[in-house]
């Protein structure tokens, strides 16, 4: 029953990816200027999901250090894959009009939406109540990130359809994640923090090397002000909600660290004995 109600909370949570749709509903002139507006929130939410949300929950478990070299080695590979698609670009003309944004971002959210699937498949197992609060802390993260990344690939030269459908499968990584938790999960834990870490770092380098260097470029056909406002709501907007829902989540890591601690002297009392 476990399992049933893991890959359901993940599957209802991958369904927020199709949220973006509501952007078809305006004319193409109007789509292409909102578009360009959420482009900017995006990149909030890119930078305060990555620093605020996955560093920090990382950096709760994982050594400073080494977290932060994961962080690095992200943003370093995510520079290399950018120039290895660009390279590709310049081989296949069917290629040329999509931008290698659109891959990343498609990498990265599959990777953090699998470890999502991880974090809910270990609440649940911990217990329900926590499986369902933690569900939530996730669920409201998800809609504003799912939305940004569609956004992202629209902007990267992706068609409606196609951007609709590959974020959906991107999004589905949480369903493999949670089955994969349930089954797998003490091999797991050891390395969610890093691989939370890694993907905060290409999070980081596509709102800093593609996302914000656009908006620069853009400075002239949109206001200034259309372009700040976004940014800055799409970090407090981020903020808020891990203001809101970290706690729990904090609480449950709280809990479950002291479970471990204890289990620990239990088997060492016992050997002692």
């Amino acid at each position: 029953m476990t399992l049933f109600w893991i890959i359901l909370v993940n599957l209802v949570i991958s369904l927020l990816s199709l949220a973006g749709i509501v952007i078809f509903a305006f004319k193409k002139k109007t789509s292409k200027k909102i578009t360009h507006i959420f482009v900017s929130f995006s990149a909030g939410v890119l930078l305060a999901s990555a620093l605020l949300g996955m560093l920090k929950e990382s950096l709760h478990e994982a050594d400073i250090d080494m977290a932060l070299m994961f962080v690095l080695s992200g943003m370093v590979l995510g520079f290399m894959m950018e120039r290895l698609f660009l390279w590709y670009h310049h081989h296949h003309e069917d290629t040329h009009n999509l931008k290698p944004t659109a891959f990343l971002v498609l990498f990265g959210d599959g990777v953090h939406n699998f470890i999502d699937g991880v974090a809910i498949a270990a609440a649940f197992l911990a217990s329900p109540i926590i499986g369902i609060t933690t569900s939530i802390a996730i669920a409201a993260h998800e809609l504003p990130q799912e939305f940004a990344d569609l956004m992202i690939l629209l902007n990267s030269g992706m068609k409606k359809k196609k951007a609709i459908l590959f974020n959906f499968i991107s999004a589905l990584t949480a369903v493999l994640g949670g089955i994969l938790g349930y089954y797998f999960l003490q091999s797991f834990t050891g390395m969610l923090p890093l691989i939370l870490a890694f993907t905060a770092g290409i999070f980081i380098y596509i709102a800093a090397a593609d996302l914000i260097p656009e908006l620069h470029e853009d400075h002239q056909h949109s206001p200034s002000f259309l372009q700040i406002a976004p940014f800055l709501i799409g970090i407090i907007f981020i903020y808020l909600i891990t203001s809101v829902f970290g706690h729990s989540h904090d609480e449950h890591y709280e809990e479950t660290y002291l479970q471990d601690e204890y289990h620990d002297e239990s088997i060492e009392m016992a050997s002692e004995k």
